[in-house]
């Protein structure tokens, strides 16, 4: 910045001025250098318009100058408006911002701290300015994490209540998170401003429709400073005080009961104290009936999700009725659409021995998902289910190698199902058909056979 070129001059300037500071509410209208008050108020007030670090030095000493003019016949200006204050700091801010040495600094900053006490005893809006002044505080060379800061942040609270600005939270958690740990700060006082502050958020939170949402996050940067410490700040008793008279002002919105019942699990409370039994007992009867109605609704209104829940109570013939409608809905595709053919073949084939519609809805089950093989076991359960109504001796060894060639193209296409099919695959080999019997029909292994029932399956002869 070219203000540095010029830094020394200006330091100068206010090495004398720290000292001279006027602290009464004098404005120029009953001065007798009213004239040149007003001149050197138009010539500087421009320049705060822009950037002052962007200013040479030229022209920042132009503006301090006939700023300082002003100041000195009128801080108080026309005793209307406290712009001579208001400037002055921002002034003050960007020397403070250039200067080098720590000394230099603490005067500048000690000087940007009278005018805001000065604009206090004239102009009044103390928590305001307060908590204007604290952040500035702690944003400034010399004051930080300090004492100071933390009651003047405070100071803010005690003096604008629920109009407290939302910009002091993030200053105000990290110096009472230092003090604490630091050992300057008593738990008693934490939590007493704590609360306060909290309480002031939460006002503007549900009231201040402008500036809510900015309370919101600015409570939330607050409550993250004391993560690392929380657990040897609150306790269960605290929160109880704090959170127990939301529920009983609402002992039937199960949110509030919720979030109060967790919170006080999370800070410790056991539940066997009486009024964590009450809140848990509470939460669980209304959690159970709201869901009631939830799982009700969300039945009636998915045909899918209702014919899997009837799947598992047993009703069958109703499961079916609903997977139909979920399959003519559209709401399911590709792998869950083949999952849905797959449970109606199931039932159809284990609960209801409706055999040909199984080995439709098995088959369809099959093409929606390339590679599955527990639709082929299903279509091979059907097989093995059905050997013996399927005609005389020789028929029924027919529909086994049905089976048995389902179960082995399954695993042949999905090593998934390798097991299950093995399994079955060896309960059954002993009742292909006999050699003998073979012989006497003049059938040969390796030649082809139709499965004479229902099955219809053109297998191909393999012998015991």
């Amino acid at each position: 910045m070219k203000v540095l070129r010029n830094l020394l001059m200006l330091t100068l300037l206010t090495s004398w001025s720290a000292t001279g500071l006027n602290a009464q509410c004098q404005t120029w209208n009953d001065s007798d250098k009213k004239d040149q008050a007003e001149n050197a108020h138009v010539v500087y007030r421009p320049f705060m318009k822009g950037d002052l670090a962007k200013l040479d030095a030229e022209n920042f000493k132009i503006a301090f100058d006939n700023w300082k003019t002003a100041y000195d016949i009128a801080p108080a200006a026309d005793g209307q408006r406290p712009s001579h204050y208001v400037d002055g700091r921002k002034l003050l801010k960007a020397m403070m911002a250039a200067e080098a040495d720590a000394t230099k600094k603490k005067e500048l900053a000690d000087w940007i701290m009278r005018l805001y006490d000065e604009q206090m005893v004239c102009y009044k809006n103390e928590g305001y300015l307060m908590g204007r002044k604290g952040f500035d505080m702690f944003y400034t060379p010399g004051y930080g994490y300090g004492k100071t800061t933390y009651e003047t942040l405070i100071g803010a609270m005690d003096k604008a209540g629920n109009s407290t600005e939302y910009i002091i939270y993030d200053p105000l958690g990290q110096v009472m998170k230092y003090l604490y740990t630091s050992k300057q700060l008593p738990k008693e006082e934490f939590l007493k401003i704590h609360e306060k502050a909290i309480a002031i958020a939460d006002h503007n939170i549900e009231n201040n429709a402008k500036y809510s949402d900015y309370y919101k996050s600015s409570k939330a940067i607050f409550e993250n400073h004391f993560k690392e410490i929380e657990d040897d700040i609150f306790d269960c008793t605290y929160f109880k005080e704090k959170l127990l008279p939301s529920y009983k002002e609402n002992p039937e919105d199960l949110e509030v009961i919720k979030y109060v019942y967790v919170t006080l699990r999370e800070r410790g409370c056991d539940d066997t104290d009486p009024e964590m039994a009450e809140l848990k007992g509470k939460y669980e009867t209304l959690a159970a009936e709201i869901n009631a109605e939830l799982e009700k609704q969300r039945r009636i209104d998915n045909a899918c999700y209702d014919a899997t829940q009837l799947q598992k109570e047993g009703k069958f013939e109703e499961a079916l009725v609903r997977y139909k409608e979920c399959t003519e809905s559209g709401e399911q595709e590709g792998a869950a659409l083949a999952q849905v053919y797959y449970s109606m073949a199931f039932i159809q084939t284990w609960e209801l021995a409706q055999y040909q519609a199984a080995r439709s809805n098995a088959r369809k089950a099959a093409s929606l998902k390339e590679g599955w093989g527990k639709p082929y076991i299903l279509i091979g359960d059907m097989y093995s289910k059905t050997t013996r109504s399927c005609g005389d001796d020789w028929a029924s060894r027919l529909a086994v190698l049905a089976a048995i060639e389902k179960y082995a193209y399954a695993k042949s296409i999905d090593p998934e199902v390798t097991d299950d099919a093995n399994k079955r695959i060896g309960n059954m080999s002993g009742a292909r058909p006999d050699g003998q019997e073979g012989f006497m029909r003049g059938v040969k292994a390796g030649q082809k056979a139709t499965v004479p029932c229902w099955i219809g399956e053109t297998v191909t002869i393999r012998f015991k």
